[in-house]
């Protein structure tokens, strides 16, 4: 379990990550030039531990990478939800407030949230959900007044229409 007051454990959010899914998680990797075997050891890492952090965010990491965004958005709503609950945080994202956690410091759970909500608004915008992305990265921005994860630039890159400085 991710102690939420230390970021440092964070490094242990694999904890409880059954065997069959780590073994196929670094099978993943090992085959990463491989596409279908990798995606075949990502599914099994999914089979293996479907609601185990770990596992959805290595398959996130595989579809982003692999550039097969639609399949990278609903693991990444998948990982705001799980971070959400772990925090108290109404299940709609929409709803949460800069008051709701710790958002502004370097507590594990509330960053989590934050990183997995902007890349949930990311994925949206790259498959051309534009305005539900924004709104996820706008939020980001809400919560994150300091922009420790960088949503501000994130947020102006849409606004200019995907085009960085």
């Amino acid at each position: 379990m991710i102690d939420e007051t230390d970021w440092s454990d964070f490094l242990t959010w694999h904890d409880g990550l059954p065997e069959p899914a780590r073994a196929a998680l670094a099978a993943a990797a090992a085959a990463w030039d491989d596409g279908a075997a990798a995606e075949a050891h990502i599914r099994t890492a999914l089979a293996a531990a479907p609601d185990h952090l770990a596992a959805r965010v290595g398959a996130y990491k595989f579809f982003f990478y692999k550039n097969r965004l639609a399949e990278a958005v609903p693991l990444a709503l998948w990982c705001v939800a799980w971070a959400a609950a772990r925090l108290g945080l109404p299940a709609d994202w929409r709803a949460v407030q800069p008051h709701d956690a710790a958002f502004s410091e370097l507590e594990a759970l509330p960053r989590l949230f934050l990183f997995a909500l902007k890349a949930y608004g990311y994925v949206l915008t790259r498959t051309g959900a534009l305005a539900e992305g924004r709104a996820a990265v706008a939020k980001v921005a809400e919560l994150d007044p300091g922009d420790k994860v960088g949503a501000v630039h994130l947020l102006a890159v849409i606004d200019r229409g995907g085009v960085d400085e």
